[in-house]
């Protein structure tokens, strides 16, 4: 799979989602993805301002779109 295609697929379950939610859980939302394509994508959309990481009081990482998108604004993918 492509990485652009990768990044896409990840930030469209983000927005879709609509909430912040760990970022192990992407990986069972995506589960044509591995571990590692996702941690990728999201260090790309976190490092181009497209979804929010945070740390939680748990110590876990959460991810979130940053602007969900709306139907009169579909996101737009920066080429890697």
């Amino acid at each position: 799979m492509a990485v652009s295609t990768t990044i896409s697929r990840v930030h469209t379950a983000l927005e879709e989602l609509g909430t912040d939610c760990p970022m192990e859980e992407i990986v069972g939302i995506c589960p044509e993805l591995t571990w590692n394509q996702v941690f990728l994508a999201i260090d790309y959309l976190s490092r181009t301002g497209q979804i929010r990481v945070t740390l939680d009081s748990g110590r876990t990482y959460r991810v979130a779109a940053a602007h969900p998108a709306t139907p009169e604004s579909p996101p737009v993918l920066a080429s890697p």
